[in-house]
């Protein structure tokens, strides 16, 4: 089943730019390697879900998955061959609006080359180009 909000304050959302590099969500926080987007770009929820089930399927039994993107953004579609006018579209899709930097996936439990061969099964999947991180160990 696909990812969605469970309420929203409004159905139809206006589409924007995606500007600038990703602020938040931009390190590994709960695993130990990550996925990070190297374009800016839309992921919609049935991308995040194949994703998610190549990923879990990977790991299966040694590793666990973490999910750091949801979509948040309807995305609206008009039916073929309708003339222009009469309004916007009805929701069709959502989406998780992903800047570059954004740190979408993430995996414990397993070293370098599995997250390697885990996250390039993801990549396929995936509309943008990302590459992989490591956490970066703690300053004090």
């Amino acid at each position: 089943m696909a990812l969605m909000p469970k309420r929203v304050k409004h159905r139809k959302s206006q589409r924007r730019r995606i500007k600038g590099n990703a602020l938040r969500g931009n390190t590994v926080v709960f695993g130990e390697w990550g996925l990070q987007s190297m374009d800016a770009g839309h992921v919609t929820a049935q991308t995040i879900e194949a994703c998610r089930i190549a990923a879990t399927q990977y790991v299966r039994g040694i590793g666990k998955v973490y999910i750091r993107v949801f979509p948040h953004k309807s995305v609206t579609s008009r039916p073929l061959e309708t003339r222009m006018g009469k309004g916007k579209g009805e929701p069709d899709r959502w989406v998780a609006i992903v800047k570059p930097g954004t740190v979408m996936f993430e995996l414990t439990g397993v070293d370098k080359a599995g997250a390697r061969d885990c996250f390039n099964r993801v990549a396929h999947k995936l509309p943008v180009r990302v590459r992989l991180v490591g956490r970066r160990p703690v300053v004090q």
